[in-house]
């Protein structure tokens, strides 16, 4: 079958639990054959995640911190994407280089494409976070302290219906974005095919093996929440390893191109 570029596109293929913990296994192994990367990546994340926490507590507005940590799940393939040239140039017997990783990110344009559509569903779920709070805790809410706002939420029957919904809401954009994201990126470092091609070769992906992927989904949704509580800091290892991780199943998802 053609993509829209014209160009045949890719074949996937079906995975199991068996394939996922392989991929994390080789991806740990990523991980410490080139620690200093994936700290060095995991370190610009939590960063990333810390200078929006303290802009938050500038605005007076710290009480987004809780949305904000689940939704910073969502930017997180885009960050890892210097990991997987890291685990793709590993596993090619090559050494990486910072400048080879910046190279080959930079040199494809459709990666920047697919960063707009990450980026834009990330602002999506701050804003609707928002306009929840507005509609059931009240347009003038806010709250001195996180814990205030945990308080209203857990106490009330106005917060627990905010973080009710804002749970399923949160839920149903990390699943689109998580279809659209698990294999495009990688796919875009590793191949010459537009973004609209690479979202979905990566939902036929989510398609053909549901229950694999959605669980694989959770567990990238779960480790990154939990990493981020500590001010984000768990992010340094966490995201180097789901990072590698994402590169390995990629692999086994989509088949190799067939040698001319």
């Amino acid at each position: 079958m053609a993509s829209v570029s014209g160009k045949i596109d890719p074949v996937v293929r079906r995975i199991t639990a068996a394939d996922i913990a392989e991929a994390f296994s080789r991806g740990l192994r990523d991980f410490q054959a080139a620690p200093l990367y994936g700290l060095a990546f995991g370190a610009l994340y939590a960063g990333g995640g810390i200078a929006i926490m303290l802009s938050l507590t500038a605005l007076g507005m710290v009480y987004l911190a809780y949305p904000l940590a689940a939704g910073f799940a969502l930017i997180g393939p885009f960050v890892a994407i210097g990991l997987y040239e890291v685990s793709r140039r590993l596993e090619a017997g090559q050494r990486p280089t910072p400048r080879d990783i910046w190279s080959a990110i930079t040199s494809r344009a459709e990666i920047g494409w697919m960063a707009f559509v990450t980026l834009f569903v990330f602002v999506v779920w701050m804003y609707q976070v928002r306009l929840l709070i507005a509609l059931i805790l009240g347009v003038s809410a806010s709250f001195a302290s996180i814990r205030d706002f945990i308080t209203v939420v857990l106490t009330t029957n106005e917060g627990l219906l905010f973080l009710l919904i804002g749970n399923i809401e949160g839920a149903v954009l990390s699943l689109i974005l998580f279809s659209l994201t698990v294999v495009s990126f990688p796919l875009l470092l590793d191949r010459d095919v537009d973004f609209v091609t690479a979202m979905i070769t990566s939902v036929r992906a989510v398609v053909m093996s549901p229950l694999p992927m959605i669980a694989w989904a959770a567990i990238i949704v779960m480790l990154l929440v939990v990493s981020a509580m500590p001010y984000f800091l768990g992010l340094v290892v966490t995201l180097p390893v789901l990072g590698h991780t994402t590169w390995h199943l990629y692999r086994r998802i989509v088949a190799p191109l067939p040698e001319a």
